[in-house]
């Protein structure tokens, strides 16, 4: 949302501009896309950008963390899905994995050290007074997903990967 500030591109094109630049970063982790990788990219970025004219705000801030907390959860499940139909992982999934395989880390490590990572550098531009340009700040959606996403994934992995081996 931020880069979208930025510069004049849309929050789907900038989504999808940071996938291609997180694919880069597969380079020195020996990743291979796959047909799931490009199509994650596009996906993501295309619902990013058309869905969120559409989302409800809800006006009362309880609803609104609910909101976020269910977002977290269903990015989980979903992760779980396409990450066991070993279809190429997504360009932030394809690094989680990556440094998964060199760190032998839990999963729900490295995901959430990968969005710690993200919130750290955002916050450096704040904290040097990049925010007029990036115009957008950490709050306590922010948190809920830097923190939950890493267990999330790691529980929609567990579970799918269960129920698939029945």
């Amino acid at each position: 949302q931020g880069i979208s500030n930025l510069t004049s591109w849309t929050i789907g094109l900038s989504t999808f501009i940071i996938s291609i630049f997180v694919l880069l970063l597969w380079i020195p982790l020996k990743q291979k896309p796959g047909m799931g990788t490009i199509l994650n990219a596009f996906i993501i970025a295309l619902t990013i950008e058309f869905s969120v004219y559409y989302l409800p705000y809800p006006q009362y801030y309880p609803l609104q963390v609910l909101q976020v907390v269910i977002g977290v959860l269903t990015i989980g499940i979903g992760s779980g899905f396409y990450l066991i139909a070993n279809l190429g992982a997504g360009p932030r999934d394809g690094l989680m994995i990556g440094l998964q395989k060199i760190s032998n880390l839990p999963i729900y490590s490295i995901r959430t050290s990968i969005e710690v990572s993200v919130v750290i550098i955002g916050s450096l531009c704040l904290l040097n007074n990049i925010e007029k340009l990036l115009g957008e700040v950490v709050g306590l959606g922010t948190a809920i997903f830097t923190l939950g996403i890493g267990p999330s994934v790691a529980l929609g992995i567990t579970i799918v990967g269960r129920l698939s081996k029945k």
